[in-house]
């Protein structure tokens, strides 16, 4: 134990005394918190400049229907050729010239609509929208259907939700256990990602300068295994922390500075939240209370160190393998695939069935049950499957390190040689 101690505290310092890692560390908040500053200046750019659209109207009944807002304003321009409208549309550079034609009764007009480049979809569906709404109106009124009596005698429905002991939820609660879910099973899945390969350079790095000759000599093989995957873990969690509070600070003190709108980048989100009525974003309020924030906080705890634990197991066998980087290629897919399928898996099935066959023999798989089953705990889910899928994963874990200990064993000392899978098999029997 004394020796895996100091190892871990080597492979720690290390790291955090890597120069690139030191620059990185601090550079990365100062990037990400740049992108984001520059989203926002763009969109709030972007949302300050007013589109003019001229409409040239040969019918004249749809022209009145066009209401100017704070992103399009209309010009009428029915009075000229639509030959003249274009060209001082081209001249003054407006966004572009809507042409309805004329038409007869019980007959759709010809719209066309001319721009320098294709128009936004949402200002065409817009658009359509009006016109369509114009000609249902005229054509209902036209057989003697009063139009106002059909708006009015419209009913809006609302279906309540709530379980069988009387506790109330509602429709965006799917989408808020989603988000906390999904944002657990995706930080694990790119911290796996992230910090397996550091382990795995950090073992193909001390092979190539053959210093591991000489720390193999008196430290047991599985050790040092064990002391890269810790030490290495402990750096990214290190660095992980540090971006959280950099990153939290200078986005507070930027947007407080250059007075840019972090909100507009909330775009339809924030508008659906501000159209929800106040029982609404009470509802909203208490299902975010409701989920089971200790069971997931523990739960991503313990499976963000299962699941690092198992890949990074697998990153040093890897590393242990191969001479270099660029031999760790037909190896990797098999490590990748896993983690990407438990990412559809839970996006796709966890939020459309979370108590399903699929989510749930997927949250029992060791190799995608960190992913998939952070992303079913806010649904709900019993003791006994997560006892179940936890001890899959310990039993998978203890397994996977015996493995990989074998292959590191053996390859640690290995050189000049490409080993294959039927390779790999021997060495297990060494």
């Amino acid at each position: 134990m004394r020796n895996l101690k100091l190892i871990i505290k080597r492979e720690y310092l290390a790291r955090v005394r890597n120069k690139s890692f030191v620059v990185m560390t601090f550079l990365s908040p100062l990037i990400f918190v740049g992108m984001i500053v520059l989203i926002a200046y763009l969109v709030n750019l972007n949302s300050d400049v007013q589109r003019v659209v001229a409409i040239n109207d040969e019918s004249g009944q749809f022209v009145n229907e066009f209401k100017d807002s704070d992103e399009v304003k209309f010009i009428d321009l029915s009075s000229v050729e639509t030959e003249a409208a274009k060209g001082i549309v081209k001249e003054k550079e407006y966004y572009g010239l809507l042409h309805i034609s004329e038409f007869a009764e019980n007959t759709i007009p010809e719209i066309q609509f001319f721009a320098k480049e294709a128009p936004a979809f949402g200002f065409l569906d817009r658009i359509e929208r009006t016109i369509a709404d114009k000609l249902t109106n005229r054509q209902l009124l036209d057989r003697g259907i009063d139009v106002d009596l059909i708006e009015a005698s419209q009913a809006k429905v609302e279906i309540g939700i709530q379980n069988f002991s009387g506790e109330r939820t509602s429709k965006m609660s799917t989408y808020v256990k989603m988000f906390f879910g999904g944002a657990a099973g995706y930080l694990l899945m790119m911290f796996i990602i992230i910090y397996g390969n550091m382990v795995m350079r950090s073992v193909i790095e001390e092979k190539t300068n053959r210093i591991i000759e000489i720390i193999i000599s008196s430290v047991k093989p599985i050790h040092l295994m064990l002391g890269k995957i810790l030490g290495t873990s402990l750096a990214g969690i290190t660095q992980f922390v540090i971006w959280v509070i950099l990153g939290g600070v200078m986005l507070t003190l930027v947007s407080m500075i250059a007075g840019v709108d972090m909100s507009a980048m909330q775009g339809p989100q924030q508008q659906a939240i501000e159209q929800m009525s106040d029982n609404e974003l009470q509802q909203l309020v208490m299902d975010i209370a409701r989920l089971p924030m200790l069971l997931l906080l523990v739960s991503f705890l313990v499976y963000f160190i299962g699941g690092y634990f198992l890949y990074s197991a697998i990153y040093a066998a890897i590393g242990a393998a191969v001479d270099n980087e660029t031999d760790t290629q037909q190896f990797m897919l098999p490590v990748i695939l896993p983690l990407m399928l438990g990412i559809y898996v839970g996006f796709f099935a966890v939020i459309e069935n979370p108590h399903g066959v699929v989510s749930t023999v997927f949250s029992m798989i060791p190799l995608t049950s960190p992913i998939v089953m952070l992303m079913r705990i806010p649904f709900g889910v019993p003791w006994w499957e997560l006892a179940i899928s936890f001890s899959l994963l310990v039993l998978t874990i203890a397994g996977v390190v015996w493995v990989a200990a074998k292959i590191y064993r053996v390859g640690i000392l290995m050189y000049g040689k490409k080993p294959g899978y039927k390779e790999l098999y021997k060495w297990l029997k060494y």
